[in-house]
């Protein structure tokens, strides 16, 4: 006989019309899909995705560093690398891209100059380097923690490393209690929680930039 109250509660949930779409919106309020994502970075994710869309990414040749979570955003090709078998601060790969991807990395490296020369270096004429970094955000030594960057500052680092001033967007998000919050533990966000994605400039978690490198003269 078919015991219903040996069910759990994905079997039960299952059982019902339309269970996908319900286990989904759960999944979002509760944050306990299994994309997760840090109260952070959400607004970050949200603009930076915007930027992509806007180049028109399935003609875009696409490297991203150390990291892979733009993988399934249909570039027209997709190469991902990570540290240590490559070192963005110590070499160049044997090909050219018409977009790079580093988020939350330049934090975490020693000589963040030279790996932004290299990057630009990398790029087609008129290529875009999208970068994203903690602001204010707790030390995390993923191996060593070393830099942060205002949209000020990132926006002139950028230029000091080849892009044009008039080139390059930022793009910055925070707020007081999602600053205190991840004071101790990183913070998935909830939306049942009520936290709060208003930005509030002074308390930015994090900063971005979209840099388009010049493009050649015809």
């Amino acid at each position: 006989m078919f015991n219903q109250l040996a069910l759990t509660y994905r079997d039960r949930l299952r059982l019902i019309p339309g269970h996908r779409k319900i286990r989904k919106s759960l999944d979002f309020l509760l944050g306990s899909s299994s994309t997760q994502l840090n109260w952070s970075r959400v607004v970050m994710r949200q603009e930076t995705e915007k930027l992509v869309e806007s180049l028109q990414p399935k003609k875009l040749k696409t490297l991203e560093i150390s990291g892979n979570y733009w993988q399934n955003t249909g570039f027209r090709t997709y190469e991902s690398v990570q540290y240590p078998q490559y070192d963005v601060c110590e070499s160049l790969l044997p090909e050219t891209f018409d977009l790079i991807i580093a988020e939350q990395v330049f934090e975490h490296l020693l000589w963040p100059y030279r790996a932004a020369k290299n990057v630009y270096q990398m790029l087609e004429p008129g290529g875009y380097f999208l970068i994203s970094t903690p602001f204010l955000i707790r030390i995390h030594e993923y191996p060593i923690d070393c830099s942060r960057w205002t949209e000020t500052g990132l926006k002139y680092f950028l230029a000091e490393c080849g892009f044009p001033l008039e080139n390059i967007q930022t793009g910055a998000w925070g707020n007081r209690a999602c600053v205190k919050a991840n004071f101790t533990r990183w913070v998935v966000y909830r939306p049942i929680m009520l936290q709060s994605l208003k930005n509030e400039s002074d308390f930015p978690c994090c900063v971005w930039a979209l840099a388009q490198k010049e493009k050649l003269n015809c």
